[in-house]
């Protein structure tokens, strides 16, 4: 049996962030732009009131390396209470969404909406009693399948 290559077989430690507040949202939101991952991968499970999805996130942390690396992290999203997705199709096991930004839209003592925006015309918001969001890696880094930084356009 072959087995997954694991954050301790390197010589880095995994990135494992929480955001309970605007701020650590930002850094979060930063070090997950451009993460790819299949529609198929976000599951939304009510009865735990959790979002979260499997990314390939781009390792903007780390960008003094030869080749650009990504890594297999875990974005997940507690105290949810509903779910709503513009321009995409959860569970589609052929379309790959690319995450542009994660925001905060504050409510009433302190509950909100987490905003997914997604590269298109996508989103996907997360209504939620409390800020509690997490960004986990899971595997070792890899080399970037595309060699290259990920590039937006001027505004």
């Amino acid at each position: 049996m072959i087995d997954d290559a694991r954050f301790m077989d390197g010589h880095e430690a995994p990135l494992r962030l929480r955001a309970l507040g605007s701020e650590d949202l930002q850094v979060i939101s930063a070090l997950a732009q451009d993460a790819v991952f299949p529609a198929s991968e976000m599951a939304w499970r009510s009865g735990e009131r959790r979002l979260a999805i499997l990314l390939n996130r781009f390792r903007w942390e780390d960008r003094g390396r030869a080749e650009p690396e990504r890594v297999r992290s875990v974005l997940v999203i507690d105290e949810v209470v509903g779910v709503r997705s513009q321009g995409i199709k959860p569970g589609d096991r052929t379309l790959i969404l690319s995450l542009m930004s994660l925001g905060f839209e504050p409510g009433e003592d302190g509950t909100g909406t987490v905003l997914l925006t997604l590269a298109g015309d996508g989103a996907v918001s997360a209504d939620v009693e409390a800020l509690d969001i997490t960004l986990r890696d899971v595997t070792k880094p890899y080399t970037a399948p595309s060699r290259s930084i990920p590039k937006h356009p001027e505004r």
